[in-house]
């Protein structure tokens, strides 16, 4: 796994790892868009670079096992890493492909990702990362999802 830096176009490998409580002091509203402490009844992780301990998004999630399903609870970027004159690019999608491989992990081919997007991005998931709308939901399966964990989070990639 890794991101790209903009300026620079190098590659970084990255790791994603559980949100430890000290984290959560330095998860601020201000810099991570939402009060992520409201999410610690969900599983919740962070992705960082392998180099270092900033914290460039977070994700957090549920496993519906009744329906073979993880469900994005919520998903950010850093400040830095959104919009135009972000630092990095591949943030999201990375974070998106962790939950599309524990699908995998957990229910095969059968699984499903899916999340609850802000209006305003529904047409940007769809469009950037295959997507198919539910209605209020979007959600990736199947080809989508193992296409999602191929560009995004193959170890060897």
């Amino acid at each position: 796994m890794y991101i790209i830096e903009r300026i620079t176009n190098k590659k970084h490998p990255v790791i994603i790892e559980p949100v430890a409580n000290e984290d959560y002091k330095k998860i601020t509203k201000k810099k991570y868009f939402f009060n992520w402490k409201t999410e610690k009844k969900y599983d919740v992780y962070k992705l960082r670079r392998d180099d270092n301990d900033i914290i460039l998004g977070l994700i957090s999630v549920t496993n519906e096992k009744k329906e073979k399903r993880i469900e994005i609870k919520l998903l950010s970027v850093s400040i830095e890493n959104r919009g135009k004159n972000k630092q990095y690019e591949r943030i999201t999608g990375t974070l998106i492909g962790y939950a599309c491989r524990e699908a995998l992990k957990h229910y095969g081919i059968d699984g499903c990702v899916s999340l609850v997007p802000k209006t305003k991005l529904k047409k940007h998931y769809i469009n950037r990362y295959g997507m198919m709308d539910a209605g209020k939901q979007i959600f990736l399966t199947g080809l989508s999802l193992l296409k999602i964990v191929n560009n995004y989070y193959d170890e060897n990639n």
